[in-house]
């Protein structure tokens, strides 16, 4: 049997990092504080380690003068649920709970946009494994988050290989229970994004048989609720707020070493299992418009799960979104910044 990666206590920190991704975890609101003076409040939903802890890092809170009011989810989909129902101006998710969200009505805006490197968005397997390639995946088990942006690399991964999830034993697992499961061998592969992917390759205890380079769309959004964006002064405030994310993500690239510290203190992480996932991932992220290669890369998305049976209706994407915090930022097809991982 494998020894396992983590203590059993770091498995719930782990578990509440930000993620592109997903998943059912319920909300868990509070925390953060309030930060800026005025009249105005924004309410910002937030992940751990997440906006608030980079904005903080980077010395974008400073000079606010609007409040900023933090609320606390353990991934995508509650904080979406928050946003539908008004309770947050602004959050951020990956790329595919608003798919998701869209699908099942929710009244949710993607207002801005980063496209990073896929690298970290993996398929692994145990070092031990007799598998070499993802067409080698037919008959053996895989662990993955439902309706995350994993969910959707290992079917994408799957199709490009000529399979479909009816050609797997699908292990529908949330990270922390995948991971037990992957390192005491319990699944064949686990398809995961980042921090985990770093996690088990620091350890040593997995590889990876194929990224999401080439198969995922690498995107990151802010997703508004459309109330806020009727309101001019809410919606001043929305735009400053991406300002400072995306002066903060510049910090973060050329700083990732002082970003990986503050990020390994907020979420528990080992520095170097952090260090290797901003190297490879999140220092990657480059601010993008909210264009049509956008909207077309995520209506794949859409279109995949609507085929699964996986979300109640197909959407068209466009109709999420809202273009005028775009300014002068370049195509969503633009390169992310080249990984500095060793």
């Amino acid at each position: 049997m494998r020894r396992r990666l983590v203590p059993a206590a770091l498995l719930l920190p782990l578990a509440l990092l930000l993620s592109a991704c997903g998943g059912n975890s319920a909300a868990q609101t509070g925390g953060g504080g309030t930060d800026g003076t005025g009249s105005l409040t924004l309410n910002v939903g937030d992940q751990k380690g997440g906006s608030e802890a980079v904005l903080r890092a980077a010395g974008e809170l400073k000079d606010l003068h609007y409040k900023i009011k933090w609320s606390t989810f353990t991934s995508g989909p509650p904080l979406l649920e928050a946003v539908n129902a008004r309770a947050v101006d602004i959050g951020g998710v990956g790329n595919t709970p608003p798919v998701f969200a869209a699908g099942a009505g929710s009244k949710i805006t993607v207002v801005a946009a980063w496209h990073g490197t896929s690298k970290g968005d993996t398929i692994l397997v145990p070092n031990d494994s007799r598998l070499s390639s993802p067409r080698q995946l037919k008959g053996h088990s895989v662990a993955v988050a439902q309706g995350s942006s994993a969910h959707y690399q290992l079917v994408a991964s799957l199709r490009k290989a000529g399979l479909t999830l009816r050609d797997i034993e699908v292990k529908y697992l949330q990270p922390a229970d995948a991971l037990a499961a992957f390192t005491s061998g319990k699944v064949d592969a686990w398809a995961v994004w980042d921090p985990y992917s770093s996690q088990v390759l620091q350890e040593k205890q997995g590889r990876v048989l194929t990224t999401g380079d080439g198969i995922t769309n690498g995107l990151t959004f802010q997703v508004a609720a459309p109330g806020a964006l009727k309101d001019a002064k809410k919606a001043a405030a929305i735009k400053d707020y991406l300002e400072r994310l995306r002066r903060a993500q510049d910090w973060v690239y050329a700083h990732p070493e002082e970003w990986a510290k503050v990020w390994a203190k907020d979420t528990k992480l080992p520095y170097e299992v952090a260090l290797a996932a901003v190297k490879r991932t999140y220092g990657t992220r480059v601010p993008v418009a909210v264009d049509q290669p956008l909207i077309a890369s995520e209506q794949q998305i859409v279109d995949t799960f609507a085929g699964l049976k996986l979300i109640p209706r197909k959407v068209d994407f466009g109709d999420f979104t809202d273009t005028r915090f775009n300014g002068t930022l370049p195509a969503s097809t633009s390169a992310p910044r080249p990984s500095k991982e060793s």
